[in-house]
């Protein structure tokens, strides 16, 4: 786990190493809290994402429980929190805020509800003194994105929005490597996200309930991808989107969407996102000295990272390794450090302030796209203006 050590952790280096000097060594986790010190959570929304993916990660951090769920299914609540040990009474409705306020075991809350819902649900998480960790994209618009901001701060919790690639061992190395300078100036990102959706009716296929289509549900990887490697923010973007007509899938929200964006450094972003293309998740980037690819580089689990560079005893050569880099499990580690921020007092990496700005730069993408023209932004100084403090590696 990154970050500030919890208090009642112990130390796991004290125990010496079992491989020789020689040989690749995993970090040592930190030893994970006992059942009753962990950060109990009421997971709010059960969906497809809570039950395949985030209720299987919950068993596997090291410092949360998951101590409750909210659903409007009160049936699938009951047989999802008897599956998971849970008393009945552990089973909240979306009207029940106030039963939630008198359960002592919550702590935290993670909203995993159609966009549309997040307001009224983080206001109410706020209201009751929950902290809260939101699904991204965090709200339909900016001004929604602002007002769980305001409501978090006046009521005293953490606002965290689960952008789970930040905490990423593949995106960290990308940091890293771009951080650095190692293959010099950061010239061009690429990034692609695309997928077919289903025929069947969704909410992600009505705008107030998805706030758009395929760039706040897939193309927000990319924008926030290029965002938090470089640590700058665009100061110009140009979009174009397409919906094929006649396709009721898209009478309300946009198929396909490409953007381009420029940071203040030079480096360009050329990005895209499709609802109606083969699902495929590939990331670029071009540097002065090496190109780094990353494919598949959105996806939950699986994601290989290649580095292109001249081979340095070769002038006719390239070189292409692979770096093998310790796979987490994406939502754990989100979560992790969710608890992290509710045991220390920490700003989260990925604060509410994160997910206002890249609702800012969608409404600017959408303008431009909408406008047929590029769009200039306010310029913003120094490096991760909108994040918390660094991750500990």
């Amino acid at each position: 786990m990154a970050g500030s050590r919890v208090p009642g952790q112990d130390d796991p280096e004290a125990a010496p190493p079992f491989v020789g000097s020689t040989e690749r060594r995993a970090p040592a986790p930190l030893p994970p809290l006992p059942p009753d010190r962990r950060v109990g959570f009421c997971l709010v929304g059960l969906g497809r994402l809570s039950l395949e993916t985030i209720l299987p990660a919950l068993p596997t951090t090291n410092l949360c429980a998951l101590r409750a769920v909210m659903t409007g299914d009160r049936d699938k609540g009951l047989r999802v929190a008897r599956q998971h040990g849970l008393p009945d009474a552990a089973v909240y409705g979306y009207d029940e805020w106030d039963r939630l306020a008198t359960d002592d075991t919550v702590r935290a809350v993670y909203v995993v509800t159609p966009n549309g819902l997040h307001l009224h649900q983080v206001r109410e998480a706020a209201r009751i003194g929950r902290h809260v960790l939101c699904e991204k994209p965090m709200a339909n618009n900016s001004a929604e994105a602002e007002a769980m901001v305001a409501a978090s701060a006046a009521a005293g919790v953490i606002l965290m929005v689960a952008y789970r690639l930040q905490y990423e061992p593949h995106h960290r190395e990308l940091i890293r490597m771009t951080r650095s300078g190692r293959f010099g100036t950061l010239k061009l990102i690429e990034a692609h996200d695309g997928q077919v959706q289903d025929t069947a009716p969704q909410w992600r296929h009505e705008a107030a309930l998805a706030g758009g289509g395929a760039l706040p549900d897939i193309g927000i990887y990319g924008l926030n991808f290029s965002r938090f490697v470089t640590g700058e923010e665009p100061v110009e973007v140009m979009a174009w989107s397409w919906s094929t007509p006649g396709d009721p899938r898209f009478a309300e929200v946009e198929e396909t969407i490409a953007w381009m964006m420029r940071f203040p450094s030079g480096t360009v972003a050329r990005l895209a996102a499709a609802y109606d293309a083969h699902e495929s998740r590939p990331a670029r980037l071009y540097f002065q000295r090496a190109t780094v690819a990353l494919e598949p580089a959105f996806a939950y689990r699986g994601l290989r990272l290649h580095v292109h560079r001249r081979a340095p005893d070769r002038e006719d050569a390239e070189l292409v390794e692979e770096r093998i880099l310790v796979d987490k499990n994406q939502f754990a580690t989100e979560l992790d450090h969710m608890a992290e921020c509710v045991l220390t007092g920490r700003r989260p990496r990925t604060p509410g302030e994160e997910g206002v700005q890249d609702h800012r730069l969608m409404e600017a993408i959408y303008r431009s796209a909408r406008e047929n023209r590029p769009v200039a932004l306010p310029p913003v100084a120094g490096l991760d203006a909108f994040r918390g403090p660094a991750l500990e590696d």
